[in-house]
């Protein structure tokens, strides 16, 4: 009998691929990490702001660090995982760890089986990538969400 790719511990649920984040297929739910203030003055931020919109609504939900703010736009969900306080500050492994959990929990909950990302908190916020890929890596074993992480 085959086994399943959520049963096997090997199985690595990170797929990479080279190229442009938007242009992922339209039915996978996105991610990227911001701060509380919602500022999104630079790096990937930006993009999602130009094209998602949508921050009068992100702050309304009134996230703290370590929460994750959704927007849904047509048939996916955007995924703004609150990792600091104010966009000048470092966000920490703890609130991206706890920030993690909250989107797992919400994709569980709205029945996201794709999810792609850029390298999280790894460009302007400083983070080591292995560690944030073996994050990713544990907050989602177990479940049967695919993460595709987008470099350029």
């Amino acid at each position: 009998m085959a086994s399943s790719p959520s049963e096997d511990p090997g199985e690595c649920r990170i797929t990479y691929v080279k190229g442009d984040l938007f242009a992922c297929p339209k039915t996978d739910s996105l991610a990227h990490c911001i701060s509380e203030d919602c500022r999104m003055g630079a790096g990937i931020a930006v993009l999602f702001k130009k094209k998602f919109g949508g921050v009068q609504e992100l702050l309304s939900q009134q996230k703290k660090p370590g929460e994750v703010a959704v927007l849904k736009r047509d048939e996916r969900y955007v995924y703004y995982l609150i990792t600091k306080k104010r966009a000048a500050h470092k966000p920490t492994y703890e609130t991206l760890q706890r920030s993690l959990e909250a989107m797992k929990t919400h994709c569980l909950n709205s029945g996201v089986t794709d999810l792609s990302m850029p390298r999280i908190g790894c460009g302007l916020d400083r983070l080591q990538w292995e560690k944030v890929s073996a994050m990713i890596e544990t907050v989602f074993e177990g479940t049967d969400i695919k993460i595709t992480v987008y470099t350029l």
